[in-house]
């Protein structure tokens, strides 16, 4: 995969107000990663992720996406490299009131003026791609909790972005469909060559698909760079071990699973 990267993150620093949730944050994604970035409750991930998204202008410092720094940059420039980004919240936040198709079919019309019969071509194929065929007349009221999760995945992959950011994607999910979403993940990265970055503080989220990452330290107030999961589990930080084995043993290999179905 190409290795030029695709976000760099300087020196950042985010608050409210006076009060500082990370401070000093330097790390680099790049392309065809799939970032973790991992903390327990509180520690500002989601902050975080806000500042990288261009939703919550930080303290200090820069998000740069190939080089271009997005805060330091008119609007112009800013919407151009939001464009990049396909954004799934932690709820999915799919209005209610719409079915899946016009979930999905929302950002292609506001920003492609595609023919209505194109979009729905790429509707269709954008729930396809999630294992949602023949559910586009659906309102997000009628699926689970997996369901709502594919769909605000279709819709954040609807312009087809070349960076995925991907907000606590398991929180509220049973193991086995959290283990589906994650291979999900990863056969978009795989098929697509989308870069993603996770935000989570799930083990198995964190040690089954992500292969590079950071800890966001509540105590310190700033980041533990701990690279490979695995390996950060079995020679990182001890406060990074603490974390990923909930301080005791490491979690045990997930099973196999049988064969998605429709």
């Amino acid at each position: 995969m190409d290795a030029l990267p695709h976000i760099e993150v300087r020196d950042l620093s985010m608050a409210y107000g006076d009060f500082v949730v990370q401070r000093g944050l330097d790390f680099t994604v790049n392309k065809g990663d799939i970032f973790v970035v991992m903390g327990g409750n509180g520690c500002g991930k989601t902050t975080l992720m806000r500042a990288l998204v261009g939703l919550q202008r930080p303290a200090a410092g820069s998000v740069r996406y190939g080089g271009e720094d997005f805060w330091n940059s008119g609007e112009a420039v800013q919407q151009r490299l939001k464009r990049r980004l396909g954004i799934l919240f932690q709820g999915g936040a799919l209005w209610s009131s719409l079915t899946l198709a016009e979930n999905v079919a929302l950002p292609i019309a506001e920003y492609t003026g595609l023919p209505q019969a194109r979009v729905d071509e790429i509707v269709a194929f954008k729930l396809a791609l999630v294992g949602l065929a023949g559910f586009e007349d659906f309102y997000p009221a009628e699926l689970s909790g997996g369901m709502k999760k594919r769909a605000g995945l279709a819709r954040a992959m609807a312009l087809d972005p070349d960076i995925l950011v991907i907000d606590e994607p398991s929180s509220g999910l049973d193991p086995l469909t959290a283990r589906r979403l994650d291979e999900l993940i990863v056969e978009l990265r795989d098929s697509l060559g989308t870069t993603i970055v996770v935000i989570t503080h799930e083990l198995a989220s964190i040690l089954g698909i992500g292969n590079n990452s950071i800890y966001l330290d509540t105590e310190s107030r700033t980041m533990i760079a701990t690279g490979h999961p695995q390996d950060a589990l079995k020679n990182g930080h001890p406060k990074v071990r603490h974390f990923l084995t909930r301080g005791g043993e490491a979690p045990p290999p997930r099973p196999n699973l049988p064969a998605q179905t429709p």
